[in-house]
This record gives structure tokens, sequence and C-alpha cells, in this order.
């Protein structure tokens, strides 16, 4: 009644309290005394869940345990990491953000950003890690809804390269997807899987097409433009109109934290100058020789570029640094860094 009657419109905070399908039915049978078919009658003429998560500024899975605890306690310490365009998950044992935007899509695609404790390794360590990574990866798809078996995961090393899947096999770190940085495809069921830990996710959608990119975007992938080409091979591949597009920008390493030497400093001016918008993207350290970069600012810049609509970019806000309680970090943690992982998939 709250979002029907409009009060939600009068408040600061409002707080959703999910529980599974089950639990729901079961606790309306108990509470009401009625039969099972009317329960479920009931629960079908409520709101689903994703449409809380839009709405909610916070929400929370009500477990009957310390979870539930937690998750409070998190919210009320400024520890959740929900805003205005990322809502942050609590799934049992495991935690990830999602894009509101992106949910009012749930019939069409799932999606999510992982958070510790969950680590997906990187390509270095995968072999001797692949245990821990695939209960991982059963975790999150299990919370999903989405087939464990049908992930792509390519072997990324900060190239431009975006790769259309056609007939190739579900795999991680394979020789068919070597060197690729992103990966679009039009087809359901295909899990794409990037993982991160300070580079920039960005999360294509195309809701005319129905087609869908994960892009891995680190400052040598922002140097080399991927989101660029992500945006043409979109175009070339399926038709798509930028203007169409969606693309959320996951959390990373941000111009609070993203520090260089004056080499890489010179690369991006000497690129982005034309910009007209270098003041903004190259801001001096309080160090000597030092500078911070914005690399999202240039995706934002390119993603305009290339004809995409202002509002359908939609950026998380969140650095992986300042955060790196909650996500890997490499800035932060050096050598000891996992990775998070960014997923979508058509269903």
């Amino acid at each position: 009644m709250l979002f029907e009657s409009g009060l939600d419109k009068i408040c600061d905070t409002v707080i959703g309290v999910l529980a599974n399908e089950e639990t729901c039915i079961d606790r309306i049978m108990k509470r009401d005394n009625i039969d099972r078919d009317k329960a479920v009658a009931r629960i079908k003429n409520q709101n689903n869940e994703d449409f809380f998560k839009i709405k909610c500024t916070y929400c929370v899975y009500n477990e009957e345990n310390e979870s539930t605890k937690k998750q409070l306690e998190e919210i009320f310490s400024g520890k959740n990491l929900s805003n205005k365009n990322i809502i942050h998950i609590y799934d049992k044992e495991i935690e990830y953000l999602q894009f509101r935007r992106l949910i009012e899509y749930a019939d069409k695609l799932k999606h999510c950003y992982t958070l510790k404790p969950l680590d997906f390794g990187h390509n270095s360590n995968y072999k001797e890690n692949k245990e821990k990574v695939a209960k991982n990866y059963k975790a999150i798809c299990g919370a999903l809804n989405l087939n464990y078996e049908n992930i792509y995961r390519p072997y990324q090393t900060h190239t431009d390269v975006v790769k259309r899947i056609v007939n190739e096999k579900p795999s991680i770190l394979s020789d068919d997807f070597k060197d690729v940085d992103g990966l679009i495809t039009d087809k359901k069921n295909q899990v794409l899987s990037l993982t991160f830990a300070d580079c920039i996710p960005l999360s294509f959608y195309d809701p005319v097409k129905n087609v869908i990119g994960n892009i891995h975007s680190g400052w040598q992938g922002t140097y080399k433009e991927i989101a660029r080409q992500a945006v043409r091979r979109l175009k070339e591949e399926f038709g798509s109109d930028p203007k169409d597009l969606i693309c959320c920008i996951g959390p990373s390493i941000r111009d609070c934290c993203f520090e260089t030497d004056e080499d890489v400093k010179n690369m991006f001016y000497d690129k982005f100058k034309y910009t007209g918008r270098i003041n903004e993207i190259i801001k001096k350290s309080q160090r000597n020789f030092k500078y911070y970069i914005d690399t999202v600012l240039i995706n934002v810049i390119i993603l305009l570029e290339e004809g995409m609509n202002i509002n359908n970019i939609i950026d998380s806000g969140i650095c992986t640094k300042c955060n790196s309680r909650k996500m890997h970090s490499h800035r932060e943690e050096r050598d000891l860094a996992g990775r998070n992982t960014n997923l979508i998939s058509l269903v």
C-alpha cells in the first residue's frame, strides 16, 4: 500500500523485506490460517520481488537468522552499497549488486556484479583454484536461476577485442576466447562472465534488438577505447541503434583513487585532449609527479560520441578501492586481490 498510495515519496528511506516464494506462502498460510491455493493466489496478486528492488532504498532478505541482523546492521551503519542506481542484494551467504535499470527487464535478462567473499580467480591462478571458482559460479548462478554450465568467460588481456558468440561451446579461459575483453550475443541462456579487480565493467543491453554485451575496460582498455568497439560491434552484428542501447557502468577504481605517474598521464592527455574536457579527466595529485585520471568519464564521453543517449548511461558511482572490504581491489590488495565477476545473460 505504501507505493500504491504514493506515501513512499515522502519517506527518506524505504526498506523492502523480501523472502523466497515458498517462505512467503508458508508464512501467509500460518498467519491468516488459509490453505496453500489461497496463499498462492494472494502472492500472485502482489508486486514481485523485482518491483521492490527497483522501488526500495534498501532490500533485506528475511531469513530469520543472523543474516537478517547483519543486513540491517550494514544498512544502519552505512555499509550497504545501495544507491539510486544500484541495489545491494544479500542472498543467504552471498552478496551482489544489481542495476535498478536492468531489473526493469528482468523478464528478458539476468545480471549482477558479485561481492566478497565470492572470488572467481584470475588468469594466472585459475587452474589451482578451479574447484573453488566452480563452487562460487554455482552459488551465484543458483541465486540468479542461471545454468552454471553455460558460462562463457574469456581470457582477458586488456585488449580492445569484442567477440560475438556464434557456435562456440561454453567455456572458461578457452582458446576460443583468448585475448578477448568483451563478449556480445543475441542468444538466450549464454552466461557472459568477465572478471574485475578495479577495472570498469560495462554491461550493455539493447531492449529493441534484445542483445547484450559484457565488456572489461581497465585503464588500458579505456585508452584503447574498447567501449567504442563494443558499440560499433553491436551496430555491425545486430543492427543496434546506439540511441536504444543501455550501458551500465559497474564498480571500478574512480578518479579519487586512480593515481598514476606522469608517463600514463601524458598518454591520456595526448589522446583525449581533443574532448575539451581534459581538465576534468586529469587532475593533479598532492604528491609530486602524480595525477588522478577519471577513466569512467572517458568511457562516458566515448559512449556519447558513438551516439548513445546520456539517460541510458547508468553509473554505479562505486569505487572498488574505497570499498575493498566488500569487493576485490588490486590497487588496495595488490597480488592478494581476488576477482569479482560481472554476469549478464538473456533468458
